[in-house]
Order: C-alpha cells, then sequence, then structure tokens
C-alpha cells in the first residue's frame, strides 16, 4: 500500500511539474528561436491596409538568441543581398534591434544609429514588428511564424 501511494504522489508531481512549464510559456512567451517571414501588413496609422504575401521562393529568416539577433532575406531572380547581426533588447511590447553589421543594401536604407525601435506583438509561435512613425502611429508589419 505505502509502494502503491508513493507511486501516485510520484506521477501527481511529474504531472504537475509538466503543467506548470507549459502554463508559464503561454503566459511569458519568448522571442528567442528561428522565425519565418509569413507576411507583411501596411497601416494607416493604426489599422491595417493592405496584407502582402512573398512571392514564391522568396524566404525571410530572423533568428534571437542570447540577446543576438541575425537575419537574412533571399529573393529570387534577385542579386541584391539583405542581411544584418546585431543585438536586441524585447520587452512585453516592445523590441529594439541594434545592428553592429548588415549587407551593402541594408546600410543605404539604415538610419545613423543602426537601430529600430518597434511595437511587439509576440506569442508562442508568432510574432510581429510593427515599424512606428515619429508620432506613434502604424506604418508597416513584419509577421513571423516560430520554425525552431
Amino acid at each position: 500500500m505505502k509502494k502503491l501511494l508513493g507511486l501516485a504522489l510520484l506521477m501527481l508531481l511529474l504531472i504537475s511539474a509538466t503543467g506548470t512549464k507549459s502554463v508559464e510559456s503561454e503566459l511569458h512567451p519568448s522571442i528567442e528561436g528561428t522565425w519565418e517571414l509569413i507576411s507583411r501588413y501596411n497601416y494607416d496609422g493604426e489599422n491595417v491596409t493592405d496584407t502582402l504575401t512573398p512571392e514564391k521562393g522568396f524566404s525571410q529568416i530572423k533568428m534571437f538568441y542570447n540577446g543576438k539577433v541575425m537575419w537574412t532575406r533571399y529573393t529570387p531572380n534577385k542579386t541584391v543581398e539583405w542581411f544584418g547581426y546585431g543585438s536586441y533588447e524585447a520587452t512585453d511590447h516592445t523590441l529594439v534591434e541594434k545592428l553592429e553589421y548588415m549587407s551593402a543594401s541594408m546600410r543605404k536604407i539604415a538610419n545613423p544609429e543602426m537601430q529600430w525601435k518597434m511595437e511587439l506583438q509576440l506569442k508562442n509561435n508568432s510574432f510581429t514588428q510593427i515599424s512606428l512613425d515619429e508620432d506613434g502611429g502604424r506604418i508597416a508589419s513584419e509577421n513571423y511564424r516560430r520554425i525552431d
């Protein structure tokens, strides 16, 4: 009887420990991981006005690990390279990326600080980064799904 009671308590402990972890990750999702761009939105300042999906063969991957961010884009039939590497900070609603180096095409459009502050909408398996104008109005977003 003691063995049966001990086994039941051990099973209860294991079940409750695994359940707590999944509840914790649902309440506090992490941006760490590898992500693939699935669409872009254009905004009129607040509302989505247009949805753009990648053309066939297009790929944009973004990776966040240990405070570092790296991204790359492949566009079929284009010779322009797009990539960047740097650091990031994420809060519940904000993503700040500061690139240390990037492709020449990216450098042409980069701001002098090479830093981007964006609104962040993060779930367990998806996230959206929204570019804002100087007044805080939404301009455009990139929408990603977790692939790792």
